[in-house]
């Protein structure tokens, strides 16, 4: 598909450099208060699963501290989540790294979100379809629910974006992310902080969505 192949690459990139050059001095101001208020390191870095099953590595804005009970293990994330990380994920400003990985092309502007390496055997054959597209910042399922509707439902809609990739659906997209980041919906799951690990489908034979 031309559009897929060729152009939405390009403008993937267009649009990623034009929002880091408009968003430095947010971004900067956030480098700092993350700094101040969380130490070191800003950036959160963390190895995830993109296009055709390749991992990449995966950047965001540090939103949890680092505190850790009396044997050294980390706390709950609830217990990590303070105030300002709930603001940058409420508003989705810690998303903002993730534009250096759409410049460098491991990533696009809209597409299945990218998940962690060791969810890759849990998924059924029907689920590892969200693979066929180059992952993104916010997708079909994150105008759709965010992390407030179930994993299953979650790769349903990633399959089917992967099937109906276009250019007027990523117009409506990206037009719908600003309107739920405004209002803030979906932001976590009852009673996490943001999603529960996927563990697996009831049934990992599944090979397609209800």
């Amino acid at each position: 598909m031309i559009y897929r192949d060729f152009l939405k690459p390009l403008i993937d990139r267009l649009m990623a450099l034009t929002a880091l050059i408009l968003l430095s001095p947010i971004i900067i101001a956030i480098i700092i208060a993350v700094r101040i208020k969380m130490g070191r390191p800003v950036v959160f870095r963390q190895k995830r699963i993109g296009l055709n099953e390749r991992p990449f590595e995966f950047w965001k804005f540090r939103t949890m501290t680092d505190e850790r009970d009396t044997a050294g293990k980390l706390l709950p994330d609830e217990a990590r989540l303070r105030r300002f990380g709930r603001f940058l994920r409420a508003t989705s400003l810690d998303e903002l790294p993730q534009l250096w990985n759409v410049l460098n092309g491991d990533m696009s502007l809209i597409g299945p979100r990218p998940l962690l390496p060791e969810y890759l055997p849990r998924y059924s054959d029907f689920q590892r379809r969200r693979h066929e597209a180059r992952p993104g910042i916010t997708g079909l399922a994150q105008i759709l629910g965010r992390n407030s509707i179930s994993w299953e439902r979650k790769f349903e809609l990633d399959v089917q974006y992967v099937d109906r990739c276009g250019f007027l659906l990523d117009a409506r997209i990206l037009l719908m992310t600003l309107s739920s980041v405004v209002r803030r919906e979906g932001i976590s799951q009852a009673g996490h902080a943001t999603m529960p690990e996927f563990i697996g489908s009831s049934s990992s034979s599944n090979s397609g969505g209800k």
